[in-house]
């Protein structure tokens, strides 16, 4: 099966502590498989780690989560070279693909060379379900803030734009996050967009917001827009627990 339309669940969590593995599965990423509508069989769910080097660290802890939460779990490498001999047709096959965070700049980079934006975006559009965090998240979007280039945050503007937004990641615990994302809506280097806290996610049907998500309390989304008077306008949105 696929999702009855395209679908994103843009995040800055769905993972949590496990008493058992580095990581377990998080509400955000468990929804955004059950988004996908499968039944009868085990999910099929892609991890791209693109924007932290493919590290087999890493890649091997997905797969202890997804053993964990019994999804069909694959991946897709592209350093040194490709892990698969038809990225299209690995990618077109899966029920979710799940992107890791890291660097935004070096995971579109990466994508441009190897062709993966336009595969994605044509995945989502057959039905696919897209997810991830952090730079796994600002992908998706117009763009958003990053340190891809240093320890000073700057803009990333080259996003997938899959989403005509601008996104704003771990809004909540990186100090240089808000003002900078406010700061650039403002001066027109982005569009307006939407921000996570920590623990939080969007979920898109197209290119619309459906609701902004929380696996931690507390915590929760915004839109942030340029107002009349050419200053960033701020609006916390409502934010479902799940």
């Amino acid at each position: 099966m696929a999702a009855d339309a395209p679908t994103i669940l843009a995040t800055s969590g769905g993972m949590v502590a496990s008493p058992r593995n580095k990581w377990s599965v998080g509400p955000l990423t468990e929804y955004a498989v059950d988004l996908a509508g499968v039944s009868g069989r085990a999910p099929r769910v892609c991890f791209l780690a693109t924007a932290c080097g493919d590290q087999p660290a890493v890649i091997r802890d997905f797969y202890d989560m997804a053993q964990e939460s019994g999804f069909h779990g694959n991946h897709l490498s592209l350093f040194a070279m490709p892990n698969v001999d038809d990225i299209r047709a690995h990618l077109l096959s899966q029920d979710v693909i799940w992107v890791w965070g890291g660097s935004v700049a070096g995971l579109l980079a990466m994508w441009e060379l190897h062709g993966v934006g336009d595969v994605t975006r044509e995945a989502w559009e057959a039905g696919v379900v897209l997810t991830g965090v952090s730079a796994g998240s600002i992908c998706w979007h117009a763009g958003g803030t990053t340190d891809s280039f240093g320890p000073d945050l700057r803009p990333i503007t080259n996003g997938l734009g899959l989403l005509p937004y601008s996104n704003g990641v771990h809004y909540d615990s990186e100090e240089q996050r808000r003002p900078l994302f406010q700061r650039l809506i403002a001066d027109g280097t982005l569009p307006a967009g939407y921000a996570t806290d920590d623990g939080v996610g969007l979920h898109y049907r197209g290119t619309e917001l459906v609701e902004a998500l929380t696996e931690q309390d507390g915590k929760a989304a915004y839109f942030v827009e340029r107002g009349a008077d050419g200053a960033a306008v701020e609006t916390r949105l409502d934010t479902r627990r799940l």
